[in-house]
């Protein structure tokens, strides 16, 4: 999902990356975690704020839900509707979502709390929505705690760091909890599920956090490129390693 304001749709690559994020270890569990938490059972219904491409629609769909896909990006959502054509796309924010009041058992979140300038007000915007007792489920990454194994760590903490700074709210993930509680949600559990990658799948993220880095002033272009390149070097080596923690975070709509 675009920073909800944004409505000029998403870089060219965003979809590609979406579809490999979907396609990596734990990501198809870490989505069935989701719709569980949610309880969604067939007849029931839920909102995926920041749909992006769609998949979880599809998926909510294909187990009997009546889900409903929004996002700000026009370009994102008529690829979704070009992938799921019978699934129901909106195009909204998560400040303004297309809904009625307590009309869905469900809302959903994955990889958007961090892009927002304002979740308190998306929160707000998730109670209007939610019927009495119905299920919030946020998931995502904290930005500031990508565990990478390098040769200069102090190099990639200063990488780390300087990426999360580029993003909205680099750290909401580990607010996911203070967030629900100070919107009045109940029944607050928050869990990590961590992915451990070794392979050369994750090299591209570890290049976009570098030249992100990069892009800042926070590292010199040749710092960077060496340590781009050690990173590639222990990808062909078999020795590359990315901790990757995943945030979910569910609650309970107010009675």
């Amino acid at each position: 999902m675009t920073r909800d304001t944004d409505r000029t749709g998403p870089p060219p690559d965003l979809v590609a990356l979406l579809d490999a994020a979907d396609r990596l270890p734990g990501a198809e569990e870490l989505r069935a975690l989701s719709y569980g938490l949610l309880g969604a059972a067939p007849g029931t219904s839920v909102v995926d704020v920041g749909c992006g491409a769609g998949r979880a629609v599809a998926e909510l769909a294909e187990r009997g839900v009546r889900a409903v896909g929004v996002d700000p990006s026009e370009r994102m959502i008529a690829v979704a509707r070009g992938r799921w054509p019978r699934a129901d796309f909106r195009i909204a924010g998560a400040y303004e979502l297309p809904l009625p009041d307590a009309s869905v058992d469900g809302y959903r979140a994955d990889k958007v709390f961090h892009v927002l300038a304002e979740p308190e007000r998306a929160l707000a915007e998730a109670r209007r929505v939610l019927v009495p007792g119905g299920r919030i489920v946020l998931t995502g990454q904290d930005w500031d705690t990508f565990v990478v194994d390098s040769d200069d760590p102090a190099l990639t903490r200063t990488i780390v760091h300087a990426r999360a700074d580029l993003i909205v709210g680099p750290r909401a993930a580990r607010r996911y909890r203070n967030l629900l509680l100070d919107a009045r949600f109940g029944e607050v559990t928050i869990e990590v599920r961590t992915g451990v990658f070794t392979g050369p799948v994750m090299l591209p993220l570890l290049t976009g956090l570098a030249e992100g880095a990069c892009s800042t002033g926070a590292v010199t272009r040749a710092r960077t490129d060496r340590w781009v390149a050690e990173q590639r070097a222990r990808a062909e080596a078999d020795r590359l390693f990315l901790a990757l923690p995943m945030f979910v975070a569910a609650a309970t709509a107010p009675g």
